[in-house]
């Protein structure tokens, strides 16, 4: 009984060993594999104009996340040219992230707290705030002239929250409609499918034409952080230290960006 009583303990302890060393091996793995395969594989946006936008072209993904992926891919491997660069949306950056197709994601992604029990954010690298892009012919001032409108906005997005509670604030309702990027949106508006395209700021920047405008207002800013899993604490302050360590550069390629 004695014998039986210590095997049952060596197994626990070598149990609780292994899950310690796992989960060890969790923290420190994925800098460790990114460095093993010499290349950083980053989710990005590829219709949001500079910040991440297909060029046609060339067929390359260019803009500032784009160049702050290269910029954390050159301090990681020395290179900045070791990266692959994976398309997402709103809707898919998460889902890419969890399984692994991805080892981080530069997409303008808003830190809530929401999200951050569900994953690892960085310190913010950009922030703004959500607008509205109307049509001119509208003659909309404000929100608070668009009683009863049909805002379009990007699925799996802060956006309808924003500006519904903005909505409900002032007295008055509008609808959302719900579109998978950028340009279904702004082919919605140009369409009157939708009489306005909501999303932040600097975002609406890169779809303004002669034929529409971005309203005065602003809505709940909006902090973009680089995310990762949130079981790799050790990437994530990696993560974390290159956007402190990097701010003037990373500062310095959203000005070179437009933004």
């Amino acid at each position: 009984m004695v014998f039986r009583k210590s095997l049952l303990k060596l197994a626990v302890f070598a149990l609780g060993a292994c899950v310690a060393f796992s989960n060890a091996n969790a923290a420190e793995g994925k800098l460790e594999s990114i460095k093993s395969k010499g290349q950083l594989i980053v989710g990005v946006k590829n219709d949001v104009p500079h910040y991440a936008l297909l060029d046609q072209a060339t067929g390359e993904i260019k803009g500032f996340e784009v160049d702050v992926a290269k910029l954390l891919a050159k301090s990681i491997l020395g290179d900045d040219k070791k990266i692959k660069l994976v398309a997402v949306n709103a809707k898919t950056r998460g889902p890419l992230l969890d399984n692994g197709s991805v080892d981080a994601v530069i997409a303008t992604f808003t830190i809530t707290p929401e999200r951050k029990r569900i994953y690892n954010f960085s310190e913010p690298y950009y922030q703004d705030a959500i607008g509205l892009l109307v049509l001119k012919e509208k003659k909309y001032k404000s929100l608070a002239d668009m009683k009863g409108a049909n805002i379009g906005v990007a699925q799996a997005a802060t956006t309808k929250k924003a500006i519904g509670e903005a909505a409900k604030k002032i007295g008055i309702d509008v609808k959302f409609s719900e579109f998978p990027d950028y340009p279904s949106i702004k082919a919605a508006l140009d369409a009157k499918r939708v009489d306005a395209f909501s999303v932040d700021k600097s975002i609406l920047l890169g779809y303004v034409d002669d034929k529409s405008e971005i309203l005065p207002d602003s809505f709940e800013p909006q902090s973009y952080g680089i995310v990762t899993k949130k079981d790799d604490p050790a990437f994530a302050k990696y993560v974390d230290d290159f956007v402190k360590e990097h701010k003037n550069e990373i500062d310095a390629l959203a000005k070179k960006w437009g933004l």
